[in-house]
Order: C-alpha cells, then structure tokens, then sequence
C-alpha cells in the first residue's frame, strides 16, 4: 500500500488572501524621509519646466537620473543629471530613456569619485536655466539648488517562476517535496528558469 506523506500544502491559502497580501505589499512603497521635501507635489515634470523656466522659479523639485558630469567650483559643486522617470519610492527607473539634463548644485566640495555615474535623486528649489554644452550641441540647463539628495545602489537579484497549480493545491507537497515544479502530466508545467534582474535600491 502506497503510503502519502503528509505535507503542509500551500492550497490553505485562498488565492484572495494572496492577493490582498500583494497588494499591502505594493502599498508599502514610499518616498525616502531624505528626499521627501516639504511639498506633497514636487515639480517632476523636467519637459514643462525646460518650456518657460522663469515660471518655476522657487519651485520645489525632485528629478532623478544618472550623473554624467561633476564640476567642482568655489564652495560648491554642479552635479549634470541625465533625468530619468522615478517610480513610486523616487528611485530612476532603470532602462528608461533620458527626460532632458538639469544642472543641480550641492553646498560645498564633492568627491566626483563619489558620484560620476551614480543614480541620484535630489530635492530643491528650481533658480531658473543657464546655457552649456552637450558634445558640440547648445543646451539650456535646468538649474536646482539642492536641499537633499540620496543616491541609490545597484543590486542584483534572483526571481524565481510561478510556482505550478495543479488540481490540488500547489505543487505536490509544496516547495520541499522533491517531486515540486515536476508537471502533473504531460505537458501540463515546464517551469521556467529562475532570471537575474537588476534593481535599484537604498
């Protein structure tokens, strides 16, 4: 006589409770307290700004990208920010395309060590345009000066597949059975292979 194991099985769970559990998850996402601002609606939009920069003037901001050029000057430095769109948490979305560039300065001496081709993000009153060069092109800079700013790591991390349904719960005996991710007929699962993704974190 065939003897079955007795697995806890993660079936208990109603797919609603998964569900809800997601979503409280997703909703814990929030703003760093070091670039919230004082404002609940920063001036994101770097395209409206570059159209009439006289209009923003004093203007709280948050933009967000990588930083492409550091000029050290007399007791403080420019920061050049390729812009990128941020996500719910004011982090630069990776893989997305440049929004335009903006000219930040930061009080005092930055080690350029320290920030050339890292992602930023940073907060502060907008002071207007100034004219430089992109290459060989003219460019209207955008110009912030920062209140705080953050910069953000690069982590790597593995993310498994979804996991098989099958007709009684999921798996056979859940993940520690040796028989878990095996399909319950042919053709009915072939998991996928775990990928790599890169993420952006504090």
């Amino acid at each position: 006589m065939r003897k079955w194991s007795v697995i806890p099985r993660f079936s208990a769970l109603p797919l609603s409770a998964i569900g809800l559990s997601v979503l409280w998850l997703s909703g814990c996402v929030t703003v760093p307290d070091d670039i919230r601002g004082t404002t609940d609606t920063p001036q994101m939009n770097l395209q409206v700004v570059q159209g009439a920069p006289q209009l923003y003037v004093g203007q709280e901001s948050r933009f967000g990208g990588k930083v492409v050029g550091i000029t050290n000057q007399q007791n403080k430095t420019r920061l050049e920010i390729a812009t990128m769109p941020l996500d719910d948490a004011a982090r630069p979305i990776l893989g997305a395309a440049s929004m335009g560039r903006i000219h930040a300065y930061l009080n005092g001496f930055v080690d350029p060590v320290d920030f050339k081709g890292q992602l930023v993000t940073v907060v502060g009153p907008i002071t207007g345009a100034e004219e430089g060069t992109i290459g060989q092109t003219s460019y209207k800079f955008v110009t912030v000066n920062v209140n705080s700013f953050k910069r953000w790591r690069l982590i790597q991390q593995v993310v498994m597949p979804p996991q098989p349904m099958g007709p009684w719960g999921w798996g056979y005996g859940g993940p520690f059975d040796p028989r878990w991710g095996r399909s319950y007929g042919p053709g009915w699962y072939d998991a996928p292979p775990a990928r790599v993704e890169t993420i952006v974190t504090e």
